[in-house]
């Protein structure tokens, strides 16, 4: 009756050695170290760097306790450890000389940081510590405010060049096309060349709206704004892309689990834990990059040039990502403006890994003319950042490319093909941003406020613990030990889910602590309750469990309700507790009702002829207050009495 079968006590081992294999790195804490990451997007960090680095601080006898390469995004980074601030400190300053020798043309981030000190052993069997949020770990909070009106003004300029384009196309001669505002102007010589323009546009340009203004000088002028809708989706979307873009760059500065969101209409909070670098991650988070598409130059004359290390007249020298030297022609063709979208892709026919680039209008008709006059030379594509250009790729024009959609081939992998397509897509903002707030928390104040919230949830569970073993007995000290695996498991599962732990988090462990053990105080008071009504000690035991299970279930269920409707609608801090709450509930349902089983079985269960249980004092009804249960009026003075659980109750 109260046996389980082997296979659940394997079950509820497992997941012992699972919560304890996964909740070790929590307690390791953390070391500081420095992260050395790609300035540049066409940079490339890997194995090498990794030994390169190690080189360095050999040869400058710095101590590391540990050093490790980590694939980030398209690009990876390199993490030393280190035992103090002081050493970490003097490795930045030698490691940023020996990386960056021309102090005005940077490669690589060298950034300060603080990562966990668990073992490596522990990181390769995936055990890693759950990130801990602003308030815990100290870091810096920025509020960033978009552009909208240039956003705005960018998309204008754009549906200018498409209009313009939409009328040449359609033999609708103009007085000129120019954007006024935030809106595009139009002006023809008859009133029938506006209503065929009309015509024509409504066909051609989506989603904006037309109105005919008074004629002046001769001229019927049209005035062209964008709809509502599209106004609205126009910002949303340079608030996505800016955020995207933000995450690249974040990743360069290694910050485990930062967090990026829009506030308002056009905010986006930005929160870094861990960061001790501020100007680094200001520096990064304000940089701009442009792309532009320009001519390379391969004449005879120009590499005879270049090969004695001069650059004629009109030309600017550049590198490819392979560090070798291109000439290119100072025309800029297009730029980051004209291009709409950059994906990875395969050539149907050669299966080659290709780059597949969708430009506007505009941009479509330029690359055509271009393309056509242009067959068998090479066009670069450059990406610009802080003044400093790198050739992304430099493929050979084949044949004339209309309609806007341009593959790139050539000698790369599927994913240097993503990797390119990744720089182009999301390389420079939508809409201009700049830093209207700035907030600083000092590692200190986040280790205070662990201090404070681990003695917090520490003295509450010790408290309860007491009490549950003074009143419970033996029952007392299986719930404490369900209370300690519950906690063990939450821990667990935040770590392998490697969600972020905040002070309201921690507010929602302590609340789970109190939720966790009511569900044993539930099944207690039921056990109570069989052996009061004279059951034998092993079947109460088995119905104590078995009947307290609806009431555990329904109460939980309820409270795991308001829990998810916390974290649907939740934002920010309430996210955080409400995560830290779901999770604890489940936890706290399984080591109740299963880990708190499996003890009473292990204790209880091979006893046959079990006659005593320590679960302590069970209050038994008097016979007056049994004629009472009946309808029967009971004696005055009557009155019950308590009796010892470890009496014989049959």
């Amino acid at each position: 009756m109260n046996r389980y079968p082997l296979w659940k006590y394997l079950t509820v081992l497992a997941a012992l050695l699972i919560g304890i294999l996964y909740t070790l790195p929590n307690f390791y804490g953390e070391s500081p170290a420095v992260q050395i990451a790609p300035d540049k997007a066409t940079v490339r960090v890997d194995n090498g760097t990794l030994e390169r680095v190690q080189d360095v601080l050999a040869q400058n006898d710095i101590p590391t306790t540990g050093a490790f390469f980590q694939q980030n995004g398209p690009n990876g980074t390199v993490r030393v450890r280190f035992a103090s601030t002081d050493i970490q400190l003097k490795a930045k300053d030698i490691l940023a000389k020996a990386l960056n020798p021309d102090p005005d043309n940077h490669e690589y981030t060298v950034a300060l940081n603080l990562i966990s000190s668990s073992p490596n052993w522990l990181s390769m069997l995936g055990a890693h510590p759950m990130y801990l949020g602003l308030d815990l770990r100290g870091g810096v909070h920025f509020l960033l405010q978009v552009d909208m009106h240039g956003a705005l003004t960018g998309r204008y300029d754009s549906l200018a060049s498409d209009i313009r384009s939409a009328l040449r196309d359609a033999n609708i001669k103009t007085s000129g096309v120019e954007r006024n505002g935030l809106a595009v102007l139009a002006n023809f010589d008859s009133d029938s060349a506006r209503d065929s323009a009309i015509s024509e546009l409504r066909r051609s340009v989506q989603n904006m709206q037309f109105v005919k203004d008074p004629v002046d000088s001769g001229k019927y002028p049209l005035t062209a704004t964008l709809t509502n809708a599209a106004v609205t989706e126009v910002q949303t979307n340079a608030i996505r892309q800016n955020m995207q873009t933000l995450h690249n760059r974040i990743n360069e500065l290694g910050v485990a689990e930062p967090v990026i969101q829009q506030q308002g209409a056009d905010r986006i909070v930005v929160e870094l834990p861990g960061i001790q670098d501020i100007a680094k991650a200001k520096e990064i988070l304000g940089r701009t990059a442009t792309l532009q598409i320009r001519m390379v130059d391969d004449s005879p004359s120009a590499v005879a040039a270049l090969d004695a290390g001069k650059v004629p007249f009109g030309l600017e020298k550049y590198t490819d990502t392979d560090g070798r030297p291109l000439l290119l022609r100072r025309q800029v063709i297009l730029t980051g403006e004209n291009l709409q979208d950059a994906q990875a892709g395969r050539d149907p026919q050669t299966q080659e890994p290709t780059v597949n680039l969708t430009l506007d209008a505009k941009g479509a008709r330029i690359f055509r003319d271009v393309t056509r006059n242009n067959i068998g030379k090479r066009m670069a594509i450059v990406l610009v950042e802080n003044g400093k250009g790198q050739v992304v790729t430099a493929p050979v024009i084949r044949s004339e490319i209309p309609g806007g959609h341009v593959q790139i081939s050539g000698a790369m992998t599927a994913q240097e093909a993503a990797d390119t397509a990744l720089l182009l897509r999301a390389g420079a903002l939508a809409a201009p941003m700049k830093i209207i707030g700035e907030r600083t928390i000092g590692p200190s104040l986040g280790a205070a406020n662990i201090a404070k919230g681990f003695h917090s949830t520490l003295w509450g569970f010790t408290a309860i613990a007491i009490f549950i073993i003074l009143y419970y007995h033996l029952f007392g000290a299986f719930s404490t030990t369900g209370l300690a695996f519950n906690v063990l498991l939450l821990l667990a599962v935040l770590s392998m889910l490697q969600a972020t732990l905040t002070l309201p988090g921690i507010a929602a462990i302590a609340l789970t602590l109190g939720m966790a053990i009511d569900s044993n105080v539930l099944i207690n008071e039921r056990i109570r309750e069989e052996l009061r009504l004279g059951l034998p000690p092993q079947q109460a035991i088995h119905l104590g469990f078995q009947r307290a299970w609806d009431t555990i279930f329904d109460s939980n269920l309820t409270t795991l309700i308001v829990g998810l409707s916390l974290l649907a609608f939740g934002t920010g801090p309430i996210r955080g507790f409400a995560v830290v709450h779901c999770i604890g509930i489940l936890t706290s349902m399984f080591s109740s009702v299963v880990g708190v089983r499996a003890l009473a079985n292990l204790w209880y269960g091979r006893q046959r002829k079990l006659k005593t249980v320590s679960i302590g004092e069970i209050w038994i009804p008097h016979k007056g207050d049994a004629k009472e249960k009946t309808g029967t009026t009971p004696k005055s003075g009557t009155a019950g009495r308590r009796t010892r659980a470890d009496n014989p109750t049959n």
